[in-house]
């Protein structure tokens, strides 16, 4: 373990993801969203640097997928630790992201990170926004469209 997760590790309240019985109840990377993750910390000059992942109103199905690099925990966060790298989620977002993976996807049209999500019930086309209420995606709704 390097000293970012020996120190990440040591945090009050951080979990580890892999060592949650319950896949429902933890947030988790692929393996390529684990290496991306690992390239962009590795840039960072704060050691408590984590890759904080939340849910935002919009996008064309209802919901949109945020990500952001975030060393402050913030009261109600939910800390995971995976593969040496922390997770966060705050505590609105985690109803719709339990038992997530974060993934990182390279195509002809560049690269990104991707959520697969076991809450989704629909998603748009471009994969970056989602509903959970079961009904499928309405044409035009929300604040941006897909690409």
């Amino acid at each position: 373990m390097d000293q970012r997760a020996e120190r990440a590790d040591a945090g009050a309240g951080v979990i580890d993801a892999r060592g949650v019985s319950e896949p429902m109840d933890r947030l988790t990377f692929s393996d390529a969203g684990a290496a991306k993750a690992a390239e962009l910390l590795g840039k960072q000059t704060s050691t408590s640097a984590a890759i904080r992942v939340f849910v935002k109103s919009g996008g064309c199905s209802g919901y949109s997928y945020g990500m952001a690099i975030d060393d402050v925990v913030r009261e109600g966060d939910r800390v995971f630790l995976d593969r040496g790298l922390r997770l966060m989620v705050d505590v609105r977002s985690w109803e719709y992201l339990r038992g997530s993976e974060i993934d990182y996807v390279e195509n002809m049209m560049g690269g990104g990170f991707s959520v697969t999500n076991p809450n989704a019930t629909s998603a748009c086309g471009c994969g970056h926004s989602f509903r959970t209420d079961g009904r499928p995606a309405p044409d035009g709704e929300g604040n941006s469209g897909c690409s």
